[in-house]
């Protein structure tokens, strides 16, 4: 009958205290997780928008050479079209360079640290994308 009454005992302040302080530290924990987590996707992102930056310039030097050059042979012949073959050339250079640089808009429109900042503010999560996949 004693052991009853001793598992109706209120806990002690101490108890309380320890259980405040693990639950903190699980608190911390959890949010060094997200930031170590958000600091990785966020150089992962930087990694790619150097090697698109990289590629954009080898682009607008091929372009800009191709358009020098086809300025040149435009001028110095009398047949047009290869001319024109090389300014098409470098016109493409340029599209390319222009689709990786809306590419690289859409990678910095996504922010590093997003997860863990709407965490503290306490904010949902947004939808998951259709293509998420899941376990198979």
């Amino acid at each position: 009958m004693e052991r009853l009454g001793a598992a109706a005992r209120p806990a002690t302040l101490g108890g309380l205290l320890g259980h405040i302080f693990s639950e903190a530290k699980s608190l911390v924990t959890d949010y060094a997780e997200l930031a170590v987590l958000d600091a990785r996707r966020a150089a992962l992102n930087l990694a790619w928008l150097l090697g698109a930056v990289l590629i954009v310039a080898v682009l607008l030097i091929t372009a800009w050479m191709g358009l020098v050059a086809a300025l040149i042979i435009w001028l110095s012949s009398e047949v047009v079209p290869w001319g024109w073959a090389i300014v098409i050339a470098a016109g493409l250079n340029i599209l390319a360079a222009g689709a990786l640089g809306l590419w690289m808009r859409q990678l910095i429109k996504d922010l590093p640290f997003t997860a863990l900042l709407r965490q503290l503010r306490g904010e949902d999560p947004p939808p998951a994308p259709l293509n998420a996949g899941g376990p198979k």
